[in-house]
């Protein structure tokens, strides 16, 4: 999930942001999205179903945005995926994702030790949780997510438009994914990305899914910066949504060798529409999800096909090779109009709502 915040805001100043799909309702980019997802793509001896909360962008003004994506299967075969039992018996043990989430926990503590809300607070804004000291969080009504303020956020390098193009900090669009806009944003991905990370290191091993999950996020924050130009952004959504994406193309590019491939393919569209659903309200920045997703999703094609009973068939190598053409030029171009300060919303008029549709409950800001 990831969250936005307001970025002309001093130390003390953070714009309430929504959750995004905490469980399926709410979330952050970090602003507002349950990250629910099911592995029913993903190969193994048991369906792993996992259903997680993401927290990835919300909006404002300036607004700051957080961005804010398994069981082990059991030796009994499943009735989505057939495999030998010679496969089935051997399954990678996973740190890459552990050392995410501790990374993702190390990170929050320094920016919380950073922030130091007790040397900025006065009689009108009080510390939440003033027992930890200097690890206290900012007042709820500007950081309701307990968490740091915005200015903390953007001094430790969260995603910032004009900082990437005018100021030439492209290493943003890196360091945004492992910054959280607060604890509930913080524990909403690391369940995410438990359940549904280590299930493909179990099935895939750490360096397939390590380099899945870090070019997801970089991919959701190029996104994210094409369209939203106002917002400070931080969070994994973008990351967790690519694990998402890479468990549909998995199902796609292995497809014969699953028995129930319509179960699974349902289960997976209902999971993905959902998530995505959410991320349209508002304070969420969903473009960071979509990018994540669609990176994810031809990442999947690449790294994650598996012989077809044997041998790998006609078919998976040429998706394969389309989806490395289509990533490369999609990173390629995207990063020439962002370097270049293209907005993205000009060449897309209706784009904007794949980010935020107003009602008459609430109103759309960037």
């Amino acid at each position: 999930m990831r969250v936005c915040i307001d970025a002309f805001c001093g130390h003390n100043k953070l714009i309430p942001t929504t959750i995004k799909n905490f469980p399926v309702s709410t979330s952050l980019q970090t602003s507002s999205s349950t990250f629910s997802s099911v592995a029913a793509g993903v190969p193994s001896n048991q369906l792993a179903a996992a259903n997680s909360i993401d927290m990835e962008r919300g909006g404002g003004p300036r607004n700051g945005k957080w961005r804010g994506g398994g069981a082990s299967g059991a030796t009994a075969a499943s009735p989505f995926y057939y495999e030998p039992n010679s496969r089935a018996e051997r399954k990678c043990k996973p740190w890459i994702v552990p050392v995410f989430v501790a990374a993702n926990v190390a990170l929050f503590v320094v920016a919380m030790y950073v922030n130091n809300c007790p040397a900025h607070s006065n009689p009108y804004q009080r510390c939440v949780a003033k027992f930890l000291h200097r690890f206290s969080f900012q007042p709820l009504h500007q950081n309701p997510l307990f968490g740091p303020s915005s200015s903390t956020l953007e001094k430790l390098g969260g995603l910032v438009w004009d900082k990437i193009v005018h100021q030439n900090q492209g290493w943003r669009l890196i360091t945004c994914i492992w910054l959280h806009a607060g604890v509930i944003h913080l524990l909403a991905n690391i369940l995410s990305l438990l359940f549904v990370g280590i299930r493909l290191e179990q099935q895939f091993g750490f360096v397939r899914i390590g380099i899945l999950y870090l070019l997801s996020g970089f991919g959701g924050s190029v996104l994210s910066s094409l369209f939203i130009r106002n917002s400070i952004s931080v969070g994994a959504s973008g990351a967790l949504f690519g694990l998402l994406g890479a468990m549909l193309s998995e199902l796609i590019t292995n497809w014969s060798i699953y028995t129930n491939k319509a179960a699974a393919l349902f289960i997976l569209f209902i999971i993905i529409a959902i998530n995505l659903a959410v991320g349209i309200l508002p304070h969420v920045d969903n473009f960071a999800h979509i990018g994540g997703f669609i990176t994810g999703f031809l990442l999947g094609f690449v790294l994650l096909f598996l012989p077809q009973f044997g041998k790998h068939k006609a078919y998976q190598y040429v998706l394969c090779v389309l989806a490395l053409l289509l990533l490369a030029s999609g990173f390629a171009v995207g990063l020439v109009m962002l370097f270049r300060g293209v907005n993205g919303s000009d060449h897309c008029k209706w784009c904007h709502y794949l980010n935020c549709v107003p009602s008459s409950r609430w109103s759309c800001g960037n």
